[in-house]
């Protein structure tokens, strides 16, 4: 039984409301959130130029954009999205010939023509408005920034061909700044950063994703427990729901009906620790025999350093062991009382 399988099952939700994956079902309008989209939609508006949002990683973009695309009448617009790293301007080009459906072969003149005829022949004549979101766009070179600009200049009659939504982490910001990219600036008509949620929006977002995967108090909330999800991340969404996923497993596993700060905090601490096990940096292996030393007391003190440090590693690992066969006699206690034939509620 997953851990997401076992909240639903101790706590009565229809889904998993702290899932890391971005769901416009769950979309909350926090006040930064809400500014962004209104940048976007005054942006778009504007029919030509670049739109930029920038955010640190879970603040929430990628959720915005799948409101915005949803929201986008069909009939209005074609979108084409494209996620990018590293690229350069030519192989630029050529996604987003692809993205557009246009044909990404022969020359940069031939897949410029292509494009172009697409956007003006194909989307215009249409009545539709063509939309560019490029995301992970921080990664972009300033030759490839250049394209899209270039592609943005590109008009017919007195109508942009394409308009430019950018989003990335807040190096985009500074890369922007560059006084190389000087009219790439003059063309963004919108820009916003999403800053994390606010105390107050914290303790509100997690009530919201509850509330919508059929939350109905059951467990309740400390408001010293909220404030201390808020603590550990900095209001940044993605953050939250990862520390919330793991407080709702700890509860399950203890039979908590109220989510204390004391839990929060000890979920917070662990999580912790786990990831920094997975980003640790291997232990080096041991020496096989101790360095040479023209006295025996030098060599004695190595010995005794690496005696030293080896009792502390034994004592990490048994710190750990006991803390997993805790966990494994909560999950044995858990499974226990689910019967054969029955479903647990």
């Amino acid at each position: 039984m997953s851990g997401a399988q076992m909240q639903i099952d101790a706590y009565g939700f229809r889904s998993p409301p702290f899932q890391m994956t971005p769901d416009v079902r769950l979309y909350f309008p926090s006040t930064v959130h809400s500014r962004a989209y209104a940048h976007l939609l005054f942006g778009l508006a504007q029919r030509e130029g670049f739109v930029v949002v920038t955010g640190e990683v879970g603040a929430g973009k990628t959720t915005l954009i799948e409101r915005l695309c949803a929201e986008l009448a069909p009939t209005d617009h074609v979108i084409a999205r494209i996620m990018t790293t590293q690229v350069e301007a030519d192989d630029l080009l050529r996604l987003v010939a692809t993205a557009f459906g246009a044909p990404s072969h022969g020359s940069k003149a031939e897949i410029l023509r292509s494009l172009i005829a697409v956007l003006g022949g194909g989307v215009h004549d249409l009545g539709k408005r063509p939309v560019l979101i490029v995301d992970e766009a921080q990664g972009l070179p300033i030759s490839a920034l250049e394209e899209l600009r270039m592609l943005t200049n590109v008009t017919e009659g007195d109508r942009a061909l394409l308009q430019v939504i950018l989003m990335g982490q807040p190096q985009l910001r500074r890369t922007l700044a560059r006084p190389d990219l000087d009219q790439l600036r003059q063309r963004i008509l919108a820009a916003y950063h999403l800053a994390g949620l606010t105390r107050e929006e914290t303790h509100l977002y997690v009530r919201h994703r509850m509330s919508a995967v059929g939350w109905t108090g059951h467990p309740a909330w400390d408001e010293a427990a909220l404030d201390t999800v808020h603590h550990h991340t900095g209001g940044i969404p993605r953050r939250i729901n990862r520390l919330c996923s793991r407080v709702l497993l700890a509860g399950s596993l203890e039979h908590q009906a109220l989510l204390s700060a004391a839990l929060v905090e000890a979920t917070a601490v662990e999580l912790e620790q786990d990831l920094n096990e997975i980003c640790a940096d291997p232990l080096p292996s041991p020496p096989l025999t101790l360095p040479e030393a023209p006295a025996a007391a030098p060599a004695s003190t190595a010995l005794e350093e690496a005696i030293h440090d080896l009792g502390e590693r034994v004592g990490e690992l048994e710190r750990l062991t006991t803390k997993r066969e805790r966990v494994f006699r909560r999950l044995q206690d858990l499974f226990g009382d689910v019967k054969p034939g029955r479903t647990r509620r």
